[in-house]
C-alpha cells in the first residue's frame, strides 16, 4: 500500500491491524559518467515496486526520499546532498509524525551508504520512543544473498540495477571507462579507492572530495566489478531476488517485540 495513493480513512484501516511503514532513501549523486545521478533511488524504488507485487497489505509504503547524505561527490554537476544532520532531523520528524499515526516498525530500504549513519541515528531516536527501525541496505545484502552480485559504487552491480530499471539511462558510450584514479596526495600515498590510500600495505582514510581523485566517480573496491560485465538479465534476477527477500522480512520484523517506552 503507497501512502501517497491512499486516503487517511484507508492508513487508520490499515493501523487496526498494522504497524509496519517503509520508506526507501537514496541519493541524487554521481555513480560515474555512464550512470544516472538517481541511481541510488532507482533501484531500491523498483525492488520495492516488486515487494507490493508479493505482499501490498503487509506494510505502508511511504514515497521515497531521493536525497541523501554525499557530501564526498558534491564536486560533480547535479549531485545534491543534505548532509549528515539535515537528514537525520529529517527522519526524525517524518518517523515522529508516523509514530504519532500509530506505527511502531519502520523498515527503510536504503539504496546509499551515506545515509547509514543518520539512519542508525533516527533508529535510537525510535527505539527510546518504544518501536524499532531496520536498515536494509540492498547492494550489501543482494552481495550476501549472492557473492556474484556484490558490487562497488557504480560498478557492474549497480549498473545492472539500473538496467532492470530501464537499460536507457545507461550511457553505453562510458561504460568501458576505467576508475581513472588519480595519486592527488603524494607519490609516497598511491590512492586505492574512495577517500583511502596506501601506506606500506595498509589502507589510510583521507577525506577530501571525490572528483579530485577522479574524473569518472564509479568505484569498484577491489572487486572485479566493471560496470562492462553488466547486463539487465543480471539486474532484474537480483532485483527480484532482493524483493524475494525483503517480502520475507516484512511479517517477520512486524511481530518482533517493540522495546519499552523510554
Amino acid at each position: 500500500m503507497y501512502l501517497d495513493k491512499m486516503n487517511y480513512l484507508e492508513v487508520e484501516r490499515y493501523l487496526k491491524s498494522g504497524d509496519t511503514a517503509i520508506l526507501v532513501t537514496g541519493s541524487t549523486e554521481n555513480h560515474g559518467k555512464h550512470m544516472p545521478l538517481g541511481t541510488d533511488t532507482f533501484i531500491p524504488q523498483k525492488i520495492m515496486e516488486l515487494v507490493e507485487n508479493r505482499c501490498s497489505d503487509l506494510a505502508v509504503v511511504m514515497p521515497a526520499l531521493p536525497y541523501g547524505s554525499t557530501e564526498d561527490l558534491k564536486g560533480f554537476a547535479g549531485t545534491l546532498s543534505t548532509g549528515p544532520y539535515f537528514l537525520t532531523e529529517l527522519l526524525n520528524h517524518l518517523f515522529d509524525q508516523m509514530f504519532d499515526y500509530g506505527f511502531r516498525h519502520f523498515i527503510v530500504v536504503n539504496g546509499h551508504g551515506g545515509n547509514s549513519k543518520p539512519i542508525e541515528c533516527t533508529a535510537h531516536h525510535l527505539y527510546d520512543k518504544g518501536a524499532l527501525l531496520a536498515r536494509v541496505d540492498w547492494w550489501l545484502i543482494a552481495g550476501q544473498i549472492n557473492p556474484a552480485w556484490k558490487g562497488g559504487h557504480g560498478g557492474g552491480e549497480e549498473t545492472a540495477g539500473v538496467m532492470a530499471v530501464d537499460e536507457s539511462l545507461i550511457k553505453k558510450d562510458y561504460i568501458y571507462e576505467k576508475e581513472n584514479l588519480k595519486n592527488d596526495i603524494s607519490p609516497m600515498l598511491p590512492t586505492t579507492g574512495w577517500n583511502t590510500v596506501d601506506f606500506e600495505g595498509g589502507q589510510i582514510v583521507i577525506p577530501r572530495p571525490i572528483n579530485k581523485i577522479t574524473d569518472n566517480g564509479w568505484f569498484a573496491y577491489g572487486m572485479p566489478d566493471a560496470p562492462s560485465r553488466a547486463d539487465a538479465d543480471w539486474g532484474k534476477e537480483m532485483l527480484e531476488g532482493m524483493a524475494d527477500y525483503i517480502a520475507k522480512f516484512i511479517p517477520v520484523f512486524s511481530d518482533v517485540e517493540l522495546p519499552p517506552n523510554g
